[in-house]
């Protein structure tokens, strides 16, 4: 299975808590004004890798806590991302997937595609909502502008309403 990708760090401090590999999906519907990476907007731009690529980077370094799936869109590859992010879970690693979407417009999303539901459900941590340059905030932990929310995936799906992670701020 292949990602199309912008780009992969392989140890990062910025993209969640603890040391991270953060994949940067290539492609965005979204294309929020003011966008961190405008060149990943491009669903044609961009590497094919394989996740078993991807899995192995993982796999090779036991001090990383989790992936980080960003982008670009991640749930414009919802599948293969899916399918990393189960794979990086049964390794023990937690997955953070930041999300042009709103939490609402990804339930919505849901159900009517299984891919995002799978890729919802397996990511621990959502960072939701476009980026809005005038809501831009550099003083937020690992998000650029204040109506986005770090929320706790299991929590939110197990109360029916969004909760925000506890280290989300």
């Amino acid at each position: 299975m292949q990602l199309r990708v912008a780009g992969i760090i392989k140890e990062s401090v910025v993209d969640g808590p603890g040391l991270r590999l953060v994949v940067f999906a290539q492609g965005c519907p979204r294309r929020c004004p003011g966008c961190h990476n405008p060149h990943t907007w491009d669903p044609a731009g961009g590497t094919l890798v394989e996740v078993e690529e991807v899995l192995a980077m993982v796999r090779k370094n036991p001090l990383l806590k989790g992936i980080t799936l960003s982008g670009g869109e991640p749930f414009a590859q919802a599948g293969a991302l899916a399918y990393l992010a189960r794979q990086v879970r049964a390794l023990g690693r937690d997955v953070i997937t930041y999300t042009g979407y709103t939490w609402e417009e990804l339930l919505e999303l849901a159900r009517r595609d299984g891919a995002v539901k799978e890729l919802l459900e397996l990511s621990d941590y959502i960072v939701d909502g476009p980026y809005i340059q005038e809501k831009r905030d550099p003083e937020l932990p690992f998000r650029g502008s204040s109506n986005q929310r770090i929320i706790d995936v299991p929590a939110s799906l197990a109360c029916g309403r969004v909760v925000i992670a506890s280290w989300g701020g």
